[in-house]
């Protein structure tokens, strides 16, 4: 009954979920994509994102955010610092300018060329078609203090659990949320969360073209299986957040052990001098979930919670995610609707929570809230978890064809 059951809710679902879409596309994108960006701002002076007065800050997920003591509504991010070609004064020149090498790759760089977001080192430069501009050196507009998209995103686009895995998105999907970006659709739910603020000013720099050029560029990037390894424990490393990103708490330059996982999950780099100092994007991440989050997951995903008791069916708590992302979520053939299995399990709280609470507002994003108002926090871990642990690169689905 399960697999019959899915088959036809994913069938009807699809049809109204793309027919929505559609709706809202031609109501409101038209008008959306040819405004003009107001003027990039230098971070310095960096636009404040929109508020919403109602977000529920006892209930976010604060691991996903980076944080561990609850926001205020008063909370304001510290703008990023621009990007920087100089060593860091407080730290032994010779070793800043010692050339690095990573398994598996012919290039050299030093520290001061990795960490220098306006022009994006490359350490495999076979995965993925050349950089353009804007995913090298940042918007055109914005000059010296640009930032290549993939300094942050990779060169590969898989991500990092701060910020969000653009590699593989549909060309018209990533557009669509660089529009809402710029048009206030899309900002975070935690005021704090300096790194969305920074994206929102670079989506405003941003020129027609580039946005297409970096559409193109990303979607055509093929998914690996698995970026991300899913572990469920009772426990997990202690943490640190810096900048958003858990780091292994240290004890005497040891990492300080274990602590219970406390319904959270906290997803780490497999290896911090890859994934921090090198910025290797061959090097993944580990995501401690709580036992029995995954199983869990897979009911509220591929069912919507659904049950059938006494010979009927009862009705879950949410929408299947495969109806519009695809049997396997890895999205489906020709449609424009991300495909989430494999992604960051905190990356993809933080979206569930955001749009929870109103702070995401594009077409498609009001489809979401319909399927997300019911959901716990526990949900929300138990889904991500789910969602992370399944592979990117199983097929997409593809849509039934309407017949008379």
């Amino acid at each position: 009954m399960r697999p019959l059951g899915y088959v036809i809710v994913f069938a009807v679902g699809l049809a109204a979920g793309h027919f929505a879409t559609h709706y809202y596309d031609a109501s409101h994108m038209g008008a959306r994509t040819v405004a003009k960006a107001p003027p990039a701002q230098p971070p310095a002076e960096q636009a404040e994102a929109p508020r919403v007065a109602n977000v529920a800050f006892d209930k976010e997920p604060l691991w996903a955010y980076g944080f561990t003591d609850e926001a205020k509504p008063t909370d304001k991010a510290q703008p990023q610092a621009p990007p920087s070609h100089e060593p860091r004064k407080n730290q032994d020149l010779g070793e800043q300018t010692r050339k690095r090498t990573v398994d598996g790759s012919s290039a050299q760089y030093n520290l001061v060329e990795i960490r220098d977001l306006h022009n994006v080192i490359d350490w495999f430069p076979a995965d993925h078609p050349k950089m353009p501009s804007l995913i090298e050196h940042g918007p055109a507009s914005q000059g010296e203090i640009g930032r290549g998209c993939g300094g942050c995103h990779l060169p590969n686009g898989r991500g990092r659990p701060e910020n969000a895995p653009p590699g593989g998105l549909p060309a018209a999907y990533f557009e669509r949320q660089i529009q809402d970006f710029r048009h206030g659709l899309r900002y975070t739910a935690d005021p704090r969360k300096a790194n969305t603020n920074t994206m929102i000013d670079l989506a405003k720099a941003m020129s027609e073209t580039e946005i297409k050029e970096a559409a193109e560029y990303f979607s055509s990037i093929k998914p690996v299986e698995h970026w991300i390894r899913v572990v469920e424990s009772p426990t997990a490393p202690k943490v640190r957040y810096v900048g958003q990103l858990a780091q292994l708490a240290k004890e005497n330059g040891k990492p300080a052990g274990m602590e219970p996982i406390a319904g959270r999950i906290i997803e780490t780099s497999e290896d911090e001098e890859q994934n921090e100092t090198l910025r290797n994007p061959h090097s993944g991440w580990v995501a401690y979930v709580p036992p029995g989050a995954i199983k869990k997951g897979e009911d509220l995903v591929t069912t919507g919670g659904m049950k059938i008791a006494g010979g009927r069916i009862v009705q879950g708590k949410t929408t299947a995610c495969g109806t519009c992302h695809g049997l396997n979520l890895t999205g489906v053939v020709g449609a424009d609707v991300p495909p989430i299995a494999g992604r960051s399990p905190s990356y993809l709280v933080r979206q569930l929570f955001d749009i929870q609470q109103g702070t995401r507002n594009g077409g498609q994003a009001q489809l979401m809230k319909l399927v997300v108002a019911n959901l716990t926090q526990e949900d929300l871990v138990d889904i991500a978890a789910y969602i992370a642990s399944r592979p990117q690169n199983a097929p997409q689905t593809v849509a039934p064809v309407a017949t008379n």
